[in-house]
């Protein structure tokens, strides 16, 4: 069983990493007191392999605050429990920074008077000793969401699968209004129109005899050839960035011969890629 534990300076990025670690398969528990560890560690272990790799994060706001983190360290070594340790920090202006945008109270405020400085300092001189021997310290003050996730996931994750990304294509009308989701539009009202075509007509995207007369087309064969070409460039950064999900909408009038064609044809081509595809034709029943 993989067993790590989150702690760091309130306000360094201990509940980010919790978000971002859960999404790679760990079961999170935020603000487990430290005394309750080891117990904790037992019933998971009971489990006989459900929780196969589990995160806590735990930090100074208890009563004991750092040494009952020492002493829980201690039971799990006793227990012969193998550990981690995620120390998550920042430096002070940013966290003093963090805790006006915020507008939350540091919690050792209180206790050295109210003042966010003082209380950095002396969080910072708690935690020294654990920050000596943690495995990971991960320094927040001038990573981006994306670049938190790129570092975690370089240090957790189990293979290249978890940095993949699940794309919706999903086509729609404009005539039924926008996707309010969707991260990437595009309009294929341009291509000509199979609702002119009396055949056609009451036939979908779905359709072999509609898809062939939208492909036979020139510029439909330019678009996608570009199109497919801009995706495969935008996957990866997208990835690098740290984005889990991408939502592309193809559109056209009403939404059930030419937009459902094209994004059924880029659906295909994702998914020959190996790219998860979710696909969604919106309005196809409407028209």
């Amino acid at each position: 069983m993989e067993f790590l534990i989150i702690t760091g300076l309130s306000g360094g990025g201990k509940s980010q990493a919790a978000d971002i670690i859960e999404d790679l398969d760990y079961y999170c528990v935020d603000n487990m007191p430290a005394a309750l560890i080891p117990k904790f560690a037992e019933l998971c272990a009971a489990t006989k392999g459900r929780y196969e790799k589990v995160a806590l994060v735990t930090d100074v706001r208890e009563k004991n605050g750092i040494k009952d983190i020492f002493s829980a360290l201690e039971q799990l070594k006793a227990m012969d429990f193998g550990y981690k340790i995620l120390f998550m920090e920042a430096e002070p202006q940013i966290i003093i920074k963090r805790y006006k945008e915020s507008r939350r109270p540091h919690p050792l405020a209180a206790k050295v008077g109210g003042s966010i400085d003082d209380a950095i300092a002396k969080e910072s001189e708690q935690l020294r000793p654990i920050r000596d021997i943690a495995d990971y310290i991960v320094n927040t003050s001038h990573l981006t969401l994306g670049q938190l996730h790129n570092e975690l996931y370089t240090h957790f994750s189990d293979s290249a699968t978890d940095r993949s990304i699940v794309v919706n294509v999903v086509s729609f009308g404009f005539k039924y209004g926008m996707p309010l989701d969707a991260d990437l539009v595009f309009d294929v009202r341009f291509l000509p129109n199979p609702f002119y075509v009396e055949e056609l007509k009451y036939h979908s995207g779905l359709d072999e005899d509609v898809r062939d007369y939208v492909f036979k087309f020139e510029q439909t064969g330019i678009f996608m050839d570009k199109l497919t070409d801009m995706i495969e460039y935008l996957l990866p950064q997208y990835i690098e960035e740290g984005k889990y999900s991408l939502t592309i909408a193809v559109g056209c009038t009403g939404g059930r011969h030419r937009s459902v064609a094209i994004a059924t044809a880029l659906a295909e081509h994702l998914k020959s890629m190996g790219v998860p595809v979710v696909s969604i034709n919106r309005d196809l029943v409407k028209s």
